[in-house]
């Protein structure tokens, strides 16, 4: 077994029908950029009826028919913001008080013990979150997932994971380890994949492998190192 392996992302999705909401953390091959990919899925109408919106360099959830809205609590939220030299990526509204907590001194960690899991029971989904730290022509990143102790949601485990950026590597967590009823957890570490110098080569590979039905949106950003330049695509199902 090579732990050491570094897999194409599509490897690790293609006829899995379901791995719910995702992070995408990492460097390109030649070094140059930043990358950064959030995706949504869903199985219910009401988790269906979104779409990717962008708002001031900001990334918000955004339903696509208001009126059929049941329940915007867990669906609605800002996905990606800014704060100084930090870029922050979530799948709740976490992103906010990670925000806050940045705001006020605390580094990224500590502003997620005010948060745990989502209060979806019985499927209790977990909260997945990841900040990249630029400086002095580089990066730095952190991911943390936030999950029940139990299958009754009693307690939180908490677990942050901190890289440094290596060429052509990334990080990729989701939320599910598949579908089901209740839905498994993500387990273990981060998946380590590749990161591809073109940005709509790895927009391409990700959004395709994805699971047909229970798609929705696709964001990815490429940060150039050098100028801070972000080059940016985004694919929403409902159009």
């Amino acid at each position: 077994m090579n732990i050491y392996k570094i897999n194409n992302i599509a490897e690790l999705i293609e006829g899995n029908s379901y791995v719910g909401r995702g992070i995408v953390l990492g460097k390109t091959e030649d070094g140059k950029k930043a990358c950064s990919a959030y995706f949504i899925m869903g199985r219910s109408a009401n988790s269906r009826n979104r779409v990717f919106k962008e708002h001031n360099g900001e990334i918000f959830t955004e339903p696509f028919d208001a009126s059929k809205v049941e329940d915007p609590s867990l669906i609605i939220y800002a996905a990606i913001r800014s704060f100084e030299n930090k870029l922050i990526v979530t799948n709740g509204n976490q992103t906010d008080t990670i925000y806050d907590g940045l705001v006020a001194g605390k580094s990224f960690s500590d502003a997620l013990t005010a948060r745990e899991f989502e209060p979806d029971a019985p499927n209790l989904t977990p909260r997945i979150s990841g900040m990249i730290t630029f400086g002095d022509g580089d990066f730095t990143y952190e991911m943390s997932i936030l999950k029940s102790a139990d299958a009754e949601g009693t307690a939180c485990n908490r677990y942050t994971f901190s890289y440094p950026s290596l060429k052509g590597l990334g990080h990729f967590i989701h939320t599910y380890v598949c579908d089901g009823n209740p839905i498994p957890t993500f387990q273990g570490e981060p998946e380590r994949v590749a990161i591809p110098n073109d940005i709509d080569e790895f927009t391409n590979t990700l959004w395709n492998a994805l699971d047909e039905n229970n798609k929705i949106s696709l964001y990815v950003r490429y940060t150039d190192l050098e100028s801070g330049n972000a080059e940016e695509r985004m694919i929403n199902k409902n159009n």
